[in-house]
């Protein structure tokens, strides 16, 4: 049970019991509340008296759930991370693998653009990018560049396609926000995404060329699936395999 506490001014706030449940209850409280008063006027509003009056709690109630203010901040980068996984839209069969990839690019500048001050803290806490929510939004994104690769599609090494395309998101949303309203083009973010899209795809699919790179991209793409060969031929394979795809 949570038990109305007296405060000086005479009003009354929540204290959280011992529950597991009801401790979890509140520890959501406050991350929202945080995540809001960020929103509405920025980093520097996120005081634990601050949080804990939005949230109905006394003070000392955020050093129990968090640790301190660093553990609440990374709390609230995970919070960003979760909301953003839970827009994504994942098409396991796209009929056209350019145009997924364009789409997944644009949601995540799109979710920046909407949530300025929540992006800029989830991609500057030091344990931001650890979160689960970050790595299942990671998994979706090799999702993505591995369908490329198995169709031919990808021009550069796959771990070399998922930099490009976050460094590009996320240049693209901070270059944005930094930029007086006036200046603010549309076209400034198209134009990145093309750049992005040239970076790591061919124009047609490479494994219709004749050299041996876009083949063997294709085939690395597969190796997964394959059952055929035992664990040591797939690694010896693999092997040759980045050998010939790094020879463009």
């Amino acid at each position: 049970m949570t038990r109305p506490t007296p405060r000086r001014n005479g009003t009354t706030t929540v204290e959280p019991d011992d529950t597991a449940s009801a401790r979890e209850q509140h520890r959501q409280r406050v991350i929202e509340a945080a995540a809001d008063l960020l929103e509405r006027a920025g980093r520097d509003a996120v005081t634990t008296r601050a949080v804990a009056d939005a949230a109905g709690l006394q003070p000392p109630a955020i050093y129990r759930l968090f640790g301190d203010k660093d553990g609440l901040l990374e709390a609230v980068a995970e919070y960003g991370f979760a909301k953003f996984l839970a827009g994504k839209h994942v098409d396991p069969n796209p009929a056209d693998l350019i145009e997924d990839l364009r789409a997944g690019w644009d949601l995540a500048v799109e979710f920046g653009l909407s949530n300025p001050a929540l992006y800029t803290l989830m991609y500057s806490e030091p344990a931001g990018t650890k979160s689960a929510a970050f790595q299942a939004g990671l998994k979706i994104l090799r999702g993505r560049i591995r369908r490329l690769a198995a169709g031919g599609w990808l021009r550069v090494d796959e771990q070399l396609a998922a930099g490009i395309i976050h460094a590009t998101a996320r240049g693209a949303v901070l270059t944005w926000l930094s930029l007086p309203e006036a200046d603010r083009d549309p076209a400034l973010l198209t134009a990145l995404r093309e750049a992005m899209v040239t970076a790591v795809t061919n124009e047609r699919p490479a494994i219709q060329d004749t050299g041996p790179a876009g083949a063997a991209r294709a085939l690395r793409a597969t190796l997964p699936d394959e059952t055929t060969l035992t664990t040591a031929e797939q690694h010896l394979l693999r092997e040759w395999l980045d050998r010939l795809a790094a020879d463009h």
